[in-house]
């Protein structure tokens, strides 16, 4: 059961948290409209338009400062207790240290849980409505071409195509090669390639040459239709479209194309590894704060400030900058998106040793 402790400690740790993140969610709202305001207007943009896209923009960038604004929280309340002398009294009270982070870490839960649920399930329908006003009605960044592209659309069945363009539905150069344990058994090739729909394609202008040892037959024709185990938005990939996915849909994408041979999905899996460890981020980042702010200091609480946000902003940077890991095949994305909750955790032990008990 919560005590009166555990209580206020709560309401001062969520209601600095959601507080400091309205402020700054507002403060975002109107430089991005003043951005885009001239483009707004260029496309005759309706107004309920762009009230719906700012609804759908408020959850993703709340989602995204969260570990920023968990920090600053913790680092401005907790000093303000320290600077009030409440945790010396707390402390000479008999109330552990320990006894004194369990409201900091019901808080932290608290923000953890709803971070994930927004980043699984609320924020990837939001983007997708997000993206489709941009592309409409701001910079189109949709994706509508793919080259070179080969993949497995069934056990031994191997697909490229050289070129699609997604307005026609048209690809070009394609091939479709068939191994019975690992021997090629037949291969299509045909000019053209034409999209119907539900894996229904057309073959133009085709051949498809069937080996059985020496012997070979050749089989020619203008036009057949015919049914091939992937479509369009197996190829046409873009970087935003992990975005739009909830986490389930995107783990089966992820395993889908991996088991396609699809190689560029680095960005799918970051990103999924990314909302579990949100999570492990909040607790952390609060174990930091508490620790760094909990002592009382001469002039204030302006020095702890600046430190949390050194630290917040540093966090930041380096999540950023191990997601290149990744990117690079330095490491495996799994290992870069938590290589900053391992050092952070480190900081964290660290401050929590030479924190007051």
């Amino acid at each position: 059961m919560l005590k009166r402790l555990d209580t206020y400690i709560i309401k001062k740790f969520l209601g600095t948290y959601f507080f400091a993140l309205l402020l700054v969610l507002s403060i975002t709202v109107v430089f991005d409209y003043n951005e885009k305001m001239d483009a707004f207007m260029k496309h005759d943009t309706p107004f309920e338009k762009i009230i719906e896209y700012y609804i759908n923009f408020v959850p993703y960038f709340a989602n995204l400062f969260s570990p920023l604004f968990t920090f600053i929280a913790v680092i401005f309340f907790t000093s303000k207790l320290a600077d009030n002398s409440e945790i010396i009294a707390l402390l000479a009270a008999g109330v552990s240290f320990n006894r004194l982070m369990r409201p900091y870490f019901i808080s932290a839960f608290i923000i953890a849980v709803l971070s994930f649920v927004l980043n699984s399930f609320v924020i990837p329908p939001a983007n997708t409505n997000r993206n489709e006003f941009l592309n409409k009605y701001y910079k189109n960044k949709e994706t509508t071409y793919a080259r070179n592209n080969q993949l497995m659309v069934e056990p031994g069945v191997i697909a490229y195509l050289e070129r699609y363009d997604n307005p026609s539905r048209t690809g070009f150069r394609f091939s479709l090669e068939k191994f019975d344990d690992k021997k090629l058994v037949s291969r299509l090739t045909a000019r053209t390639i034409v999209y119907d729909s539900a894996y229904r394609w057309t073959v133009k202008d085709y051949m498809i040459r069937n080996f059985d040892g020496m012997v070979e037959s050749i089989e020619k024709g203008t036009a057949m239709d015919t049914t091939i185990m992937f479509e369009p938005s197996d190829i046409l990939i873009s970087k935003y479209d992990f975005e739009t996915m909830d986490t389930p849909a995107l783990k089966a994408y992820i395993d889908k194309q991996k088991q396609r041979g699809v190689a560029n999905i680095i960005d799918f899996e970051i990103e999924y590894y990314n909302r579990f460890a949100m999570m492990g981020a909040a607790f952390i980042l609060t174990a930091i704060g508490m620790a760094l702010s909990s002592r009382k200091v001469k002039g204030g609480m302006g020095m702890n400030i600046g430190i949390g946000l050194g630290l917040s902003f540093s966090y930041i940077l380096f999540t950023t900058i191990t997601a290149t890991f990744a990117v690079t095949g330095a490491t495996s994305p799994l290992v870069a998106v938590w290589i900053p909750n391992i050092l952070y955790s480190f900081i964290a032990i660290y401050l929590y040793i030479k924190a007051p008990k």
